[in-house]
């Protein structure tokens, strides 16, 4: 039995680094050659993002904020997070929201040879398929926000754009951290230019005390105070489809 996983792990791995994933859209040039903190863009227009890396605490508040505002969004799921709660990835695509790519394992990039690396995207990007049964957007955000120029090379080489971001709310810290829902809205409103890309959460880390989603609490408060802002609310879909509008 140890030997047949062994044989499968090696097999699984081999699968990780000879598979290419077959986007949907490319993603346009001008995200490509370097990592994107901000949109291309003096339109007053904002992203909303949400990292998934640990469970999926959270996520049902969030969607249900999303809805009721109408406001569009994309997740960024590690691919383990996909194996280990594909309900959720699957209620996400089926909400309507895009996928991106957070890695397989959340590891530090700069630790990684170029296989290594390669491996970590491609897996993640057959786990997200597989939990979702969409197409995931062509779009990677490196854990830790962590680039290099060679790194982001290799993502772009495999078809994804390195999509970073302005500010993070930092509501993953929560009230144990010094976080409320007014200061995690405050950093996101702080940093509110055209074209910024807003990170937040779903989940708690493990080792949170309070394992609850502070973000699920600031997400209306930014909702709200960018709209009155007078920004729009942009759908990283767009990019792909310039057609496609949202609020």
């Amino acid at each position: 039995m140890k030997r047949l996983l062994r044989i499968t792990a090696v097999l699984t791995a081999a699968l990780a680094v000879t598979f290419t994933p077959t986007a949907a859209a490319a993603p346009p040039a001008s995200l490509l050659g370097g990592e994107v903190r901000r949109l291309p863009t003096e339109e007053r227009v904002v992203a909303l993002t949400f990292n998934a890396a640990w469970d999926e605490t959270g996520l049902d508040a969030v969607l249900a904020e999303l809805r009721e505002r109408a406001a569009p969004a994309a997740f960024f799921p590690t691919g383990r997070f996909a194996e280990q709660h594909p309900d959720a990835v699957r209620a996400i695509a089926l909400a309507g929201y895009g996928l991106g790519n957070h890695s397989y394992s959340h590891p530090y990039f700069t630790e990684l040879g170029p296989q290594q690396a390669r491996a970590e995207v491609l897996r993640a990007d057959a786990a997200i398929r597989t939990a979702s049964g969409a197409e995931p957007l062509p779009f990677f955000r490196f854990p830790y926000s962590e680039t290099t120029p060679q790194r982001i090379a290799d993502v772009n080489a495999l078809g994804f754009a390195d999509l970073e971001f302005t500010a993070d709310t930092n509501g993953y810290l929560g009230p144990a951290g010094g976080m409320t829902p007014a200061k995690a809205a405050d950093r996101a409103l702080a940093a509110l230019v055209p074209g910024a890309i807003l990170q937040l959460h779903v989940g708690a880390p493990d080792e949170s005390p309070d394992h609850g989603c502070l973000d699920a609490e600031a997400l209306p408060l930014i909702i709200d105070a960018v709209r009155a802002r007078g920004y729009r609310i942009l759908d990283l879909r767009e990019l792909l489809d310039p057609e496609r509008a949202s609020g």
